[in-house]
């Protein structure tokens, strides 16, 4: 099948720091970058580089097509990527020595969608495919709602996370991916665990403590494997991108977890975002990899 991601494009400007910077302080950076991010864009690349076909949706500057090379590289389609007079969207992201993060976005382009392109993209889409989107543009509700009365199945990426929208959109969801602190905030706002939401597919991630699964195949924990993180940044992206081209490819959920956690794992050791996940032959080799060793 296909996955449509109506997502994010940014470029991110990447500063290494001594560590994170504390109100009022002004802190020196160690070390600068620039490189394509967004969560739409690195989760369209994590699922492109797990073997999933996916066509991402978004805007950008009309002078900045040299930002997405990275994506066609990897095989993103880009056929939905509309461009305009709005300045493509930016972050900037602090990274300390012990690869924790602090992230401040300029929506821009992001923010500025026309619901024709929906149109376009459910033109193309068939029922049984996948849409995809997350919280760095507009349109999201939008989409998800048109999406799934076209007979898509819906993975919803919930961050940045707002909890009154989760909540509107849970009823659309088949599978929906959120870290801890999130499944806390979204179980205050409904009131009730959030393992009664009713989603499908639900999956909570707990960085390096691993990701619990409860859904309609039954409940699982996979555990996280044990790396040193040197940046963090995308490895939440990188664990949906692969779980959600896993799943489209009628792998199993335990086995699509454990997938999805050795890419993650493998992400964080390296410095980037969509730069640093990996392709699916690297990834299932690390598993190999591990089962040989022990």
């Amino acid at each position: 099948m296909t996955i449509y991601n109506l997502g994010s494009i940014n470029i991110d400007y990447i500063y290494g720091m001594p560590h994170l910077v504390c109100p009022g302080e002004t802190l020196a950076a160690t070390r600068f970058d620039s490189a394509l991010g967004g969560k739409g864009a690195n989760q369209s690349i994590a699922i492109a580089r797990a073997g999933g076909k996916v066509f991402h949706a978004g805007m950008i500057h009309r002078d900045d097509d040299n930002w997405l090379m990275d994506m066609i590289a990897a095989g993103v389609d880009t056929h939905f990527i509309t461009r305009g007079d709005i300045p493509t969207g930016h972050a900037i992201v602090a990274v300390d020595d012990a690869g924790e993060n602090q992230i401040i976005l300029a929506p821009l382009s992001n923010a500025s969608l026309t619901e024709d392109i929906i149109t376009s993209i459910l033109t193309m889409a068939k029922p049984g495919d996948w849409a995809l989107t997350q919280n760095e543009t507009n349109l999201t509700a939008p989409y998800l709602k048109a999406a799934k009365a076209h007979g898509l199945l819906i993975c919803y990426s919930a961050a940045p996370f707002v909890a009154e929208m989760t909540a509107e959109l849970l009823p659309l969801v088949d599978l929906l991916i959120i870290n801890a602190i999130e499944a806390e905030a979204l179980s205050k706002a409904i009131g009730k665990p959030v393992d009664h939401l009713g989603v499908p597919h639900l999956i909570i991630t707990r960085g390096s403590d691993g990701a619990d699964y409860v859904g309609k195949d039954g409940t699982y924990h996979v555990a996280a494997k044990p790396v040193q993180a040197v940046d963090t940044t995308g490895a939440g992206d990188t664990y949906l991108g692969y779980m959600l081209a896993q799943l489209d490819q009628g792998v199993g959920i335990a086995d699509a977890m454990s997938l999805a956690a050795a890419a993650a794992a493998i992400q964080v050791t390296r410095h980037g975002a969509s730069a640093a996940i990996p392709n699916i032959h690297e990834t299932k080799s690390s598993l190999t990899a591990n089962l040989t060793k022990a």
